[in-house]
């Protein structure tokens, strides 16, 4: 089952996001992305705490070493979300040549990966990642985000606790996630 959860509220939403210490620092600097950062690759966010941590090994990964917490618009989100195409062909469209010609068109990519627990175990449910590129990439950058926050310090608990077996201590401090509409 494919779902969203995420930590939001009326107005805005966080996602994740891992990079290396240079481009972490600017973007916190100035509460935004600026180079090193690259606006001409596409960039991925992830609304999931808990699969951002696995994709990042915890922030141990070499070039994903900060975890940012990025608050954004909620319209802004929405909009990527509605936006996006599938970046693997699933039959969800009429052909595959269809879907290669949105998929060239459309500024938003969308992925959806088994979500994980705080022990990193596989769960029933996937997880979204959106990939923004052009356009989106430029209304992400410039017009969405609220704030930016590092995060690597409470990953780097998080992952403490659980591998002492503090795992309810751990579960406690993670970012609450709900359904998202």
């Amino acid at each position: 089952m494919n779902t969203i959860n995420a930590a939001y509220n009326e107005r805005l939403i966080t996602v994740y996001q891992a990079y290396n210490p240079a481009i972490a620092d600017a973007a916190l600097a100035a509460n935004a992305f600026v180079p090193p950062f690259s606006r001409t690759r596409m960039t991925w966010i992830k609304p999931s705490f808990l699969w951002m941590m696995h994709r990042s090994e915890w922030a141990t990964s070499p070039g994903q070493e900060r975890v940012l917490a990025i608050r954004i618009r909620r319209d802004g989100f929405d909009w990527a979300v509605r936006n996006a195409v599938l970046s693997s062909h699933s039959g969800a469209h009429a052909s595959q040549d269809e879907w290669r010609r949105q998929l060239k068109a459309s500024p938003v990519r969308v992925q959806w990966d088994p979500d994980r627990d705080v022990r990193m175990q596989t769960q029933s449910y996937r997880a979204i990642q959106i990939g923004l590129k052009d356009e989106a990439l430029r209304r992400y950058v410039d017009e969405w985000i609220d704030s930016i926050t590092d995060v690597t310090a409470l990953a780097h608990e998080i992952r403490s606790l659980v591998r002492s077996g503090q795992v309810d201590r751990a579960e406690a401090l993670r970012p609450k996630e709900k359904p998202y509409p």
